[in-house]
Parts: structure tokens; sequence; C-alpha cells
């Protein structure tokens, strides 16, 4: 399933500027056949029709295409020509915060994306969580949601786990929490908890996910995984003298997208990399210039197929490399 089926039956297409924009630009300006326009962007050829018809109508195509996503489709179709992506999509941000942004454009997909029988592996962070007021709650039997990493004791900006639950909720579906520290003590306390303590089904369930949604941290003194209390300020120090650049569900990254020589790599109760890698489809969702780095690292390591980001991380992405 390399590139998700919208679902587009869960609210009229009226209602969806992003993807009639999208559609409009791909048809009129890159020249694609409304049958590359469908297959592009996932839907059928008869909602490539009506769509184009409908940004005609709406005055969306005049001379040429009239809007401000315009600028956020071209970067998004290099961005899928430069890191061999499946789909991007880039968010336009009118404020320094990305977040907001990433998250509504996230929550968007999810809604369109969602279908019964599916297994859903999730990550966490503040983008994630933007993306709670986006979703539809349309219902689909038999979907699994499986968090992907451990939880904090004191959660200051966001528990791990909080975002797998209330998406869980939203979209009527079961909810497997890895009820356990996001970072143990010991490589034999992790081994302990997965074998001992029935976390082993979560890890079966997330060697075959059909979706993967993770975000992506920087190495930085604004880190989520500071902010959240999870590792200490010296802890960051030595994780930027090993060459951490980004943080995927606590594992510590280079920027070649290998994990870093640090104990705490050992010690993260998350589903093994690998296993995100392998799922049927890989999305990243984060923004931010400053992010651009782990982005990168993030991609090099679990692969993408998704990416959703933001203009400013966008433009840093195709930036040439220094």
């Amino acid at each position: 399933m390399a590139r998700l089926k919208r679902n587009n039956a869960a609210a009229p297409v009226a209602e969806d500027a992003s993807l009639r924009i999208r559609a409009a630009w791909l048809y009129y300006n890159q020249g694609l056949t409304q049958k590359e326009v469908s297959e592009r962007l996932g839907v059928s050829r008869g909602t490539v029709i009506r769509i184009l018809a409908e940004a005609v109508e709406r005055g969306d195509v005049q001379i040429r295409i009239n809007a401000a996503e315009a600028s956020c489709v071209d970067l998004a179709g290099r961005l899928e020509a430069a890191f061999g992506l499946d789909e991007a999509i880039v968010a336009p941000v009118a404020e320094g915060d990305a977040t907001k942004a990433v998250g509504l454009a996230l929550g968007q997909f999810l809604s369109d994306a969602m279908i019964a029988g599916m297994t859903v592996g999730v990550g966490w962070g503040r983008t994630l969580m933007a993306s709670i007021p986006a979703l539809r709650p349309a219902r689909h039997d038999n979907v699994r949601i499986v968090s992907l990493l451990g939880g904090i004791v004191e959660a200051r900006t966001g528990n791990p786990l909080e975002f797998s639950w209330r998406f869980a909720s939203q979209v009527g579906a079961d909810c497997y929490l890895m009820v356990a520290p996001a970072i143990v003590d010991s490589t034999a306390t992790k081994r302990r908890l997965i074998e001992h303590c029935g976390l082993d089904r979560l890890f079966d369930m997330a060697s075959s996910l059909d979706l993967a949604v993770v975000s992506v941290g920087d190495i930085g003194l604004k880190a989520t995984s500071l902010a959240a209390g999870m590792i200490t300020p010296g802890e960051l120090k030595e994780l930027v003298a090993l060459g951490a650049v980004a943080d995927v569900l606590s594992n510590f990254l280079d920027a070649e997208g290998q994990s870093v020589p640090h104990a705490l790599n050992r010690r993260v109760m998350s589903v093994d990399l690998e296993a995100i890698r392998d799922a049927g489809h890989v999305l990243i969702a984060t923004g931010g210039a400053h992010r651009a780095a782990a982005i990168r690292a993030a991609i090099r390591r679990i692969g993408c197929n998704t990416l959703i980001t933001d203009e400013s991380a966008a433009r840093a992405l195709l930036a040439p490399a220094s």
C-alpha cells in the first residue's frame, strides 16, 4: 500500500480546498492527465473531474492557479522528487510555530486515509497532538491503534501515551498502550517488561503495521525529550557530543540515520525502528526549518512514504547542502 487511498466519503469534496488546489496545480500547471492526477493524489478519476470543475467554478483556476497554497504544492512536488516520496504535503504557515499547521494537515490526511481493518502504529509529540481537532470522527471496523513508545510518570508537556488513546477514541478503534516508562534503567529491565509483562503482544502487532505515524524531534536546547523530562541536560550534552541530530521515538540518531552509541538507545522502550521501516506505509509529520537535519536522518533510517511538513522545513530540506 505504497500510496494510501483517500476515503472521501467522510466529507464533501468541496470542503477539501487543499485537495482541490493540489489537483488543479498538477493538471493545469504540471500538465498531468486526469488519470495521472488521480494516481498521484490517491483518489478516483471521477473525483478528479469533479474537483477540477469546482476549481474553475470557485475561481481557483483563472489564467494561473490563484491561491496562496500554490507555492506549497510546488514545494511538495520538489520534495517528492528529491526524497523519493509517494507524497509530500506542505502546510502554509502564517506565524512562526509550524506545529498547528502541520497538525491540521495531518488530521485531515488521517481522516481520509483510515479504513477498516488497519493496524496503525503511532508515536508522540506536539505535532501529533495538534492533529486531534482536525480528525473527523468517522468510525471503521477492526481498527487497532498501537502505541510505539512508553510513557512518562510526570507529564509536563504531554505524555507519549496520550496521543494513542485520544486518536483511538476519535476513530472508535481498539487501543494498545505500551504501559511502561519511555526509558528504563537497563536492557535487562526492558527485556523482562517485553517478555513477562504482556508487551510481547504489542511488539508482535507492531511488526506488521499497515501505517506508522511518527513525528521527529531535533537535538537542541528546546528538545521535546528534554522538556518532557525524559532525558537530563547532561545526557543531552552527551548526545550532542556523539553527533545526534534527531529523536525518533526517543531513539537518538546521527545525520546518517544511525543510532549514536549512547546507553539511552539501548534502554528506550520503543518498537524497533526497523519494524517502523517495514510498515506498509510510513508517515512522518513535523515542521520547522531547524528540524531539517532531523527529518533527513529519520528518512534515512525508517524511510518515508508520506511527509507532512511546513514551508520553512521544505525549503531547508531542498536547500543545497552546505
